[in-house]
């Protein structure tokens, strides 16, 4: 997953992640350039997933 994926549909993934995981928070889903991996690290904390295994998840979305 790249920065171009991730900005694409990035509204409707997050929609749809907040749906799927209720307790995550807008501050969990702050995207700034260069910062994917900051991103990705703290919802991985948070649902106890891999990197991984969340970029498919965010992906298949």
């Amino acid at each position: 997953m790249n920065t171009t994926e991730v900005k694409g549909n990035w509204n409707e993934q997050k929609g749809k992640l907040k749906q799927k995981f209720g307790f995550l928070t807008d501050d969990d889903f702050v995207f700034e350039e260069g910062k994917v991996d900051e991103m990705l690290g703290r919802l991985q904390i948070k649902l106890g997933k891999t990197k991984d295994e969340l970029r498919k998840f965010i992906a298949g979305i």
